[in-house]
C-alpha cells in the first residue's frame, strides 16, 4: 500500500486530488492542513483516508507525522493563495518558505520516493509570448507569491542535484470546480449571478484567462504519479483555451438565467496578468483527450 501526504488538504485542488487518489485501493491518503484557507467540508470521508490539523510551515507539527507514517509520496500543495488574499499579505506568503524547508528536509530524512510540489503559472508574470511554454517563458515575477512559488522551484532542482529525491512540479493554472471557494474567479461570479447581485470586474474585462476543471487536473496528476512520468520536470496543468473576464461574466450570467448586470471597477494596482495560456500539450498527450469545455466544465457544477 502506497502511503501517500497531502499538504494543504482541506482546501479545493489537494481534496479533490485526494479523492482522486482514494479511487485507487492501494493508496492510503494522509492530509494534514491549518484550516487557514481549508474546509474540513472538503475532507473526503473514507476509511483509507486520515486528516490531521497541522500547520507544515511549523516543524514541529510536520516532523512527527512525517516520521510516523513513513510516506512513500509527498503531495506539497500547502500555501496561502488567492490574488488580493496574497497582495494583502505579503509577509504571510513568505512564511510559505518554512514549509518548503520542512517538508524537503523531511521528505529527505524519512525516504520519501517523490514529491510533487504544486507550483504557479504566477511565476510567469506578464508572458511575452503565448502559449508560455515551460521552458521556453521567462520568470518574470517579483510578487511574493510568484518568487515564493520559484522558490519552489528551487528547492526541487537542488534537492534532486544534491540528494536524488525525484521531483515533480506542475505549473497550476486557473482551476475551477465544485469544491473552489468564493474568493476565486468562477466561483465567486457563480454565486453572485445565483444571487442575481452585479458582478464586479477589475479592469476593462479584456485580460484573457484559460480555465482547467479540476477532474481534468486530477485525472493527469493521478497518471503522473502511477505511471512515473515527467521525473524532475516542470509540466503546465491547465487549459489551453482563452477567455476574457467578460466572456466568462456572460457566459456565466447565461447558463445561470440570471439578471445581474456586470459592473468594471478600477484595475488591480499589480497582481493581474493581462493575459495567461499555457503550452499544455504535455498534458494531453498523456491524457489523450480534449479537455472539458468551460461551458460544460460549469454544467457539471450547476449540476450539482
Amino acid at each position: 500500500m502506497a502511503k501517500i501526504l497531502i499538504t494543504g488538504g482541506a482546501g479545493f485542488v489537494p481534496s479533490s486530488l485526494a479523492d482522486q487518489l482514494l479511487l485507487n485501493e492501494s493508496n492510503e491518503v494522509i492530509l494534514i492542513d491549518n484550516l487557514l484557507t481549508g474546509y474540513q467540508r472538503n475532507l473526503p470521508d473514507h476509511p483509507r483516508c486520515t486528516f490531521i490539523k497541522a500547520d507544515v510551515n511549523n516543524y514541529e507539527d510536520v516532523a512527527p507525522i512525517m516520521s510516523r507514517y513513513g510516506f512513500d509520496y509527498v503531495f506539497h500543495y500547502a500555501a496561502v493563495v488567492g490574488v488580493l488574499r496574497t497582495l494583502a499579505n505579503p509577509v504571510h506568503v513568505l512564511e510559505d518558505i518554512k514549509g518548503l524547508q520542512n517538508i524537503f528536509i523531511l521528505s529527505k530524512n524519512t525516504g520519501v520516493k517523490r514529491i510533487f510540489y504544486s507550483s504557479s503559472s504566477e511565476v510567469y508574470g506578464e508572458p511575452v509570448h503565448l502559449p508560455q511554454h515551460e521552458y521556453e517563458t521567462p520568470l518574470n515575477s517579483r510578487l511574493p507569491y510568484a518568487v515564493v512559488k520559484n522558490i519552489g522551484e528551487c528547492f526541487c532542482r537542488s534537492y534532486q542535484h544534491e540528494h536524488g529525491i525525484t521531483l515533480y512540479y506542475p505549473a497550476f493554472f486557473n482551476t475551477y470546480g465544485p469544491k473552489q471557494s468564493d474568493d476565486f474567479v468562477i466561483s465567486k461570479f457563480l454565486k453572485l449571478a445565483m444571487a442575481n447581485k452585479d458582478i464586479t470586474i477589475y479592469g476593462d474585462g479584456s485580460q484573457t484567462r484559460t480555465f482547467c476543471y479540476i477532474e481534468d487536473n486530477v485525472t493527469f496528476t493521478r497518471k503522473i504519479m502511477e505511471e512515473n512520468l515527467f521525473v524532475n520536470d516542470v509540466v503546465n496543468v491547465g487549459n489551453d483555451k482563452l477567455t476574457t473576464i467578460n466572456e466568462l461574466a456572460s457566459t456565466i450570467i447565461k447558463m445561470t438565467g440570471s439578471s445581474s448586470k456586470i459592473i468594471n471597477l478600477p484595475p488591480l494596482k499589480e497582481g493581474d496578468m493581462t493575459r495567461r495560456q499555457p503550452d499544455n500539450t504535455k498534458m494531453l498527450e498523456v491524457l489523450g483527450r480534449p479537455l472539458l469545455s468551460l461551458e460544460d466544465g460549469l454544467s457539471k457544477i450547476l449540476a450539482k
